[in-house]
């Protein structure tokens, strides 16, 4: 994983050619090179700097940011969703070179979070007087961009409770705007990043349960898989309890943390 990352083997089939020329330069250059073993060290050494560094989790939370799950070209991997709001009007902003689709679901979820804003104990005339700035940093690349509506959700969620989510568990999943969780691709590979980064509890769409037919039993039997169909379903599970007077409960009120932000590693 640390020196090439695609879905096929011909990166892979490069890097072992340069391993055996190397030992095949230093054997012409009278070199005993015999019972050379292709340990860690040898291979740095051959090669060069790692091209591709693993994505880890969080360690610690921090309202305002979300681990999602992604899929590119050369499989899944962890993306941050990241929240922060300020004095405004109500306005969204989106940032990350993100595509359409992405941008649909984001405001899908900002959209969701307002229509419930009671329910969630917050006041929709704050909500009026704040703009909201979403970040996904590393998602250009991202192919299946509508499964970060879920985590889109509870990172905007997480930011106005003031209440952070948990580093240790990685969601993915579409969202309509009746808060109904849609089943998303390529589910296999989003849990093998998951398991890689060292993320050992999952949220994962309902509809993808069959799906995990795919996954190796000893990664598939080392997770704890939470299945949701709805949204009022995942906030018990990712969030900590808010704090206590974090929204304010009348409109005139200013918007606490404005100068706050989030970000991810």
């Amino acid at each position: 994983d640390a020196c090439t990352r695609e879905a096929g083997v011909r990166s892979l089939e490069r890097q072992i050619a340069a391993i055996c020329r190397d030992v095949a330069v230093r054997l012409a250059e009278g070199e005993d090179v015999k019972g050379q073993k292709t340990t860690t060290e040898y291979v740095e050494k051959a090669l060069g700097v790692h091209k591709f560094r693993p994505e880890l989790a969080e360690r610690e939370p921090s309202p305002g940011v979300a681990t999602g799950l992604g899929l590119n070209a050369a499989g899944g991997e962890l993306l941050f969703v990241e929240a922060t709001k300020m004095r405004g009007k109500g306005e969204v902003h989106i940032t990350g070179n993100l595509r359409d689709v992405m941008k649909e679901s984001a405001n899908t979820a900002v959209s969701f979070v307002r229509s419930k804003a009671e329910k969630l104990m917050l006041d929709p005339h704050w909500l009026e007087k704040i703009d909201l700035h979403l970040h996904v940093p590393r998602a250009r690349a991202t192919q299946d961009a509508a499964s970060l509506g879920v985590p889109i959700f509870v990172a905007v969620v997480s930011l106005l409770l003031n209440a952070p989510a948990r580093v240790d568990v990685a969601i993915t999943g579409e969202l309509t705007l009746r808060g109904s969780i849609l089943p998303v691709e390529g589910i296999k590979d989003k849990i093998l990043a998951a398991h890689r980064a060292g993320l050992r509890e999952l949220v994962l769409p309902a509809r993808n349960e069959r799906d995990l037919e795919e996954v190796p039993d000893e990664i598939r039997n080392d997770l704890r898989i939470h299945f949701v169909h709805r949204l009022d379903e995942v906030l018990p599970l990712v969030l900590a309890e808010p704090e206590r007077g974090a929204v304010p409960s009348t409109p005139d009120k200013s918007p606490p943390g404005l100068t706050g932000s989030s970000s991810a590693v």
